[in-house]
């Protein structure tokens, strides 16, 4: 058996330190909102509880936490939903070339580059002039799709240049219209990338701060909730929020990860029975 060069051993302990640097602080917030009744912003910890779990489910003194979460949840769908809807039909657009495509998919993409306060001061501003209020659910909602969108955008190009036409020759050779094609053909296909764009556009709006900052109206949304609780709130109950929020963004991957697996063991197993029918 060879020996690992000692090269080996230094990029191990070099990943592994940078995992601790990517999750050391997530790890740390979690430990402390597990304090006890007594418990401060710092260890050590004094003693091991759920309370500030449980506080967080009482009225809290500042701030509008839950109000916050649904605003974030449902801006999160809003965004999730428009992302999903305009990267597919702009992916079956390019799939042809047409006069300007080139200087559009870079204008499209171009808002990843800019500071994203930029972008939040510009739409904030364009909103004033036009005598719009500023709301997270219209200014809050345009501003963070400059964020999703281009994701979106980029994700659907590459799958529809990978796409393999010969499936939609076949369902046209079998009479299908152009939307049937889409419908029974292209779309259960590109189904697993598309739960892929989904989970961009809502994770990425649900923890957008920065887009959102000057955009979001008098009503926060969770993360400029937490930002603002940072400066009055003197507890862990703030550990127990990040705790909370960064465990339900874990579900939403997962639950998304589980979608896609099932929908390939689905496309297997009819992949199967299709072949033993030949």
């Amino acid at each position: 058996m060879d020996r690992r060069p000692p090269s080996f051993y230094f990029l191990s302990a070099f990943f592994v330190l940078f995992l601790l640097f990517l999750y050391g602080p997530t790890f740390t917030i979690g430990i402390l909102s597990f304090q006890g009744p007594q418990g401060g912003l710092t260890f050590p910890m004094r003693g091991v509880s759920m309370h500030w779990f449980a506080d967080l489910f009482q009225e809290q003194a500042v701030g509008d936490i839950w109000g916050a979460f649904r605003r974030s949840f449902a801006l999160g769908l809003m965004v999730m939903v428009t992302t999903v809807v305009v990267s597919v039909m702009a992916g079956l657009a390019f799939r042809k070339r047409f006069a300007g495509s080139a200087v559009l998919f870079y204008l499209a993409i171009t808002s990843l580059v800019i500071p994203s306060i930029l972008i939040s001061l510009g739409v904030g501003l364009i909103f004033n002039q036009l005598g719009l209020k500023i709301h997270w659910a219209t200014s809050g909602f345009g501003s963070q799709l400059t964020w999703t969108l281009p994701f979106g955008l980029l994700i659907m190009f590459a799958v529809f240049n990978r796409f393999d036409r010969s499936f939609e020759e076949a369902a046209r050779d079998q009479g299908a219209t152009a939307w049937q094609t889409l419908r029974h053909v292209v779309l259960p296909i590109i189904a697993p990338s598309l739960i892929g764009v989904a989970l961009f556009g809502f994770t990425l709006s649900y923890d957008e701060f920065a887009r959102t900052l000057l955009t979001a109206g008098s009503y926060n949304t969770l993360p400029l909730e937490i930002f603002g609780m940072t400066t009055n709130v003197t507890t862990p109950v703030i550990y127990a929020l990040g705790t909370l929020t960064t465990l339900f963004s874990f579900a939403v991957i997962g639950s998304c990860l589980l979608l896609v697996w099932l929908m390939g063991k689905r496309r297997a197993r009819f992949g199967s029975d299709a072949g033993k029918g030949l």
